[in-house]
């Protein structure tokens, strides 16, 4: 007995130890003006948003880490509605939505998570991320005082709480998660419903905070937000940003790196300097939670774009691209700043600021905490001119539009407008597809085709016949992206344009987003809306014959609509059909007998599975139709040459949607954007930046390749599907590997760097160097340009200027010449410093990759 007693003792110690322990993990986050304030302590923080069905399990914890690497405290990232409740009560938390496993990745990584529930989320994703079949339970009116709605919003989002309350994933638990998020961007919308508006956002609230998660609630753009939550800012620039309440911190949920693109537009970037920009001037004034939205944009897997025309890509020119690279420099010149500003965390979280007004668009932000720590943050808003200003008796050199940060109140560790970080050579790499190795007796065998083609109009049974249009999104439910609309018409003999050959005019009015129209089984033409209007109108000459013609009208949606006052209720399809050139006029067909069919029927078929689908019969070929529409294509093929990310290249396709192994690649579609659009050879980061401001590829796809993660292949016997609408030519189709074939730097010797201002405190001596490094496994094995002196130009075009040390190249030879990462200094003996000696000198250096 007594050595039982003794061992309950012990092990309740041991208990009570472990509890205890959990307990110091474990605390609720709270808050005051100057931050966030985690386990008692101020945090300054920076996060990246990471959604993780926009990439795959395989790539999430590489992402994370290079979030992490980049400079990130924190990984924010939206819930996503539809992906995980399919229908009432039919959960889904498996593969790229599975939740929990996403959330531990960034608590193993050592990184805080913000968890944007919402359960409305816009983000360019389908439906604003609230499922579609909850616009059909009756009476239901999306985001507003509204019984339905608010019931099931409470439903999932109580959903959402209770299973990472299970895992413990809350930081009031010891988990990862600091902060919350319901709704998003109401305040936008909220005047729309009037006063049911306010009562509904005032609900939400009161709904979010009664969930009891031991960590604050955010309502991001919401202008009346109770003082139960904390109001935060959604921009390209937030740095006038205040909360409505003087106790809350600063917090900026969406800070915009760069912008979404559509369908048949430009490319769009926003310029790392400007972005820095904006981050400095953020924490200049006094914020202390900074988001950038996106850190990885990622894709649109499936049909999971919304907008409407949102593109399969989500890159959103961000920090890590698509494919999940770091974007260089924008990457590097953030995770400069990101050093940078944390060398003034403790000055900037526990002291107000000294604001120092220093000319008409030139200013200093000053900290010093009880300790006598000082930073100072030096701007410059002037959108045009540099200056230079004098700040505690000394000269500082002010480019347009920058942030200069000094940690220590004297010196410059980093400047906004002032890019030290690499350039990289990314390239897609084409390969033409390639048939599963055979076995060594037979040898490589050529690629098998197999094509299934779809009878344009009515397959099977029809779905129901109306003398009258449907709304194409309430007939389809979003089960499919596609509604046949058909009817036909009797052509008399005697119809003048029988006899002269000219061509009745086909006309068709529609509200979105797409249409195909056949007449007698031909395409006779197609037509669509864009990103900014999706109705559009459709003419075309079409040839009829004597008799019966049949009419028949593919209605396509691509992505439904993610955000605005109703939005839910905004229709597409077929409004008006008229045929003009008939000897008695147009004729009117809008109230003919129209027959309906929805969706295709490979679809229904199942086409796309991996494993086939019995009652099927492919037409085997090695030489598959060309430029033949509504034709289904596949072939089994092996993955790719080496590990890098793959592209699909659809350049000579028409428009579809495409699978590998049954996972859905997305929508393809390389329309171009029109050639008499504006765009830039290279952007002026100076000034405010709009997404108009610095697009690219003019008479270019919007987007040509389309990400096919690593992990979705087999070793071999991959089965590749695609749905062509239009007609292409598939033996032109390839895959691409993401490749990084060089890295440039352009420094110049007045560049500060963090790493001279650390070592001078020992010597008193600062230096400036350029830094080059390729990808892992691989080595600089070639210096392709260098120039000490004034050389001019960007990454791939550098020229020497009127100034060039002619002994560049052998010196960055030996410096770098083998190795996969080198420093090159400026200021030291390898360059002829006597060279003109007025300039301000500077070192550009292109290298190859291998």
């Amino acid at each position: 007995m007594k050595l039982s007693s003794c061992f309950f003792v012990i092990y309740s110690i041991f208990l009570f130890l472990c509890f205890t322990f959990t307990l110091s993990l474990a605390e609720n986050v709270t808050y005051d003006s100057h931050s966030l304030i985690i386990k008692g302590q101020h945090k300054l923080l920076i996060s990246a948003a990471i959604h993780y069905p926009r990439s795959v399990p395989a790539m999430w914890p590489g992402l994370v880490q290079t979030a992490k690497e980049g400079g990130a405290d924190v990984i924010e990232t939206y819930v996503f509605w539809n992906g995980h409740e399919l229908s009432p009560n039919n959960y889904y938390f498996g593969g790229r939505y599975d939740l929990v496993k996403f959330v531990k990745i960034v608590q193993e990584a050592g990184l805080y998570l913000i968890l944007r529930i919402g359960p409305f989320v816009a983000a360019e994703w389908n439906f604003g991320g609230i499922p579609v079949w909850l616009h059909y339970v009756p009476g239901t009116v999306f985001r507003t005082d509204n019984e339905p709605f608010k019931y099931y919003m409470q439903k999932f989002t109580t959903f959402i709480v209770n299973l990472m309350k299970q895992e413990k994933l809350f930081a009031s638990q010891g988990g990862p998660i600091i902060l919350a998020q319901i709704e998003n961007e109401y305040g936008y919308y909220e005047s729309g419903y009037g006063d049911a508006g306010k009562r509904y956002a005032m609900w939400a609230a009161s709904m979010a905070v009664s969930q009891n998660i031991g960590v604050p609630w955010i309502m991001c753009q919401q202008f009346d937000a109770p003082d139960t939550v904390i109001d935060t800012c959604n921009s390209f620039y937030c740095d006038q940003f205040k909360p409505l309440s003087p106790k809350k911190p600063k917090i900026w949920t969406e800070n915009w790196p760069g912008w979404f693109k559509t369908f048949g537009e430009r490319d769009p970037h926003r310029p790392p300097e400007d972005v820095a920009f904006s981050v400095a001037r953020f924490f200049q004034k006094g914020g202390s939670v900074q988001n950038y939205y996106m850190y990885h944009g990622g894709t649109n897997f499936g049909r999971t774009a919304g907008g409407p025309f949102i593109t399969t890509s989500y890159d959103y020119d961000a920090p890590i691209d698509e494919y999940g690279l770091p974007r260089f420099p924008k990457w590097g010149h953030l995770k400069d700043l990101h050093s940078a500003i944390k060398l003034c965390e403790h000055a900037l979280l526990n002291s107000e600021p000294i604001h120092i007004s220093l000319g008409p668009s030139q200013e200093a932000d000053v900290y010093t905490d009880s300790s006598g720590a000082c930073a100072a943050f030096i701007s410059n808003g002037d959108d045009k001119n540099d200056k230079t200003i004098e700040f505690r008796n000394v000269s500082y050199h002010l480019p347009a539009w920058s942030v200069s940060i000094l940690p220590d109140c004297k010196n410059v560790v980093f400047n906004t407008a002032k890019v030290r970080a690499q350039t990289t050579i990314v390239e897609m790499v084409p390969e033409d597809l390639q048939p599963p190795a055979a076995s060594p007796t037979t040898g490589i065998e050529a690629l098998k085709w197999e094509v299934f083609v779809e009878k344009p109009g009515i397959w099977g049974e029809a779905d129901f016949i109306k003398n009258d249009f449907v709304d194409h999104i309430n007939t389809t439910k979003d089960t499919t992206d596609y509604l046949w609309y058909t009817t036909s018409i009797f052509v008399n003999e005697n119809e003048e344009f029988l006899k002269n050959g000219s061509n009745p005019v086909l006309h068709i009015e529609s509200l979105g987003h797409a249409l195909h129209a056949f007449v007698n089984q031909e395409l006779e033409g197609s037509a669509s809306g864009n990103g900014t209007h999706s109705p559009f109108k459709f003419k075309k000459p079409i040839s009829l014959k004597a008799g019966k013609n049949e009419i028949a009208l593919l209605s396509m949606t691509l992505g439904l609509a993610t955000a605005g006052t109703f939005y839910e209720w905004r229709g597409a399809g077929p409004t008006s059909v008229k045929i003009e050139g008939f000897n008695n006029g147009t004729i009117n067909m809008s109230s003919y007998a129209w027959t309906y069919k929805i969706g295709l029927q490979g679809e229904h078929l199942g086409l796309y599975k991996a494993d086939g689908s019995d009652n099927v019969t492919w037409l085997s070929t090695s030489k598959p139709p060309n430029k033949q529409p509504l034709t289904w294509y596949k072939v089994v093929v092996d993955p790719p040459l080496g590990n890098e990310p793959v592209g699909l290249d659809m350049i000579h396709m028409g428009k579809g949607l495409a699978w590998l192994n049954g996972e859905e690649i997305g929508r393809y579609w390389p329309i171009k954007s029109s050639i008499h659009d504006k765009c830039v050879e290279e952007c002026d980061y100076r000034g405010k930046f709009l997404p108009n401001k610095c697009r690219t590829g003019c008479g270019e796809p919007t987007q040509r390749w389309y990400h096919v993660p690593r992990s979705w292949f087999k070793p071999s016997g991959n089965v590749l599907v695609i749905f062509e609408e239009k007609g292409g030519d598939p033996t032109k189709i390839k895959f691409s590997r993401r490749k990084i074939s060089g890295v440039c730097a352009l420094v110049a010797e007045d560049y500060p760097s963090i790493e001279s201002w650390l070592e001078s405190a020992n010597d008193n001596k600062t230096k400036t160097s350029a830094y080059l490094k390729c990808p892992e496994n691989t080595r600089i094995s070639a210096i392709k340009f260098a120039s000490f002196g004034t050389p001019t130009g960007t990454c791939g075009s550098y020229s020497n200027g009127d100034c060039h040390d002619p002994n560049s190249t052998s010196v960055v030879e030996k410096l770098c010449l083998n190795k996969n990462e080198c420093a090159i200094d400026l200021s030291g003996g390898n360059f002829n410093k006597g060279l003109c000696p007025t300039a301000t000198k500077k070192l550009a250096v292109e290298a190859v990759c291998s």
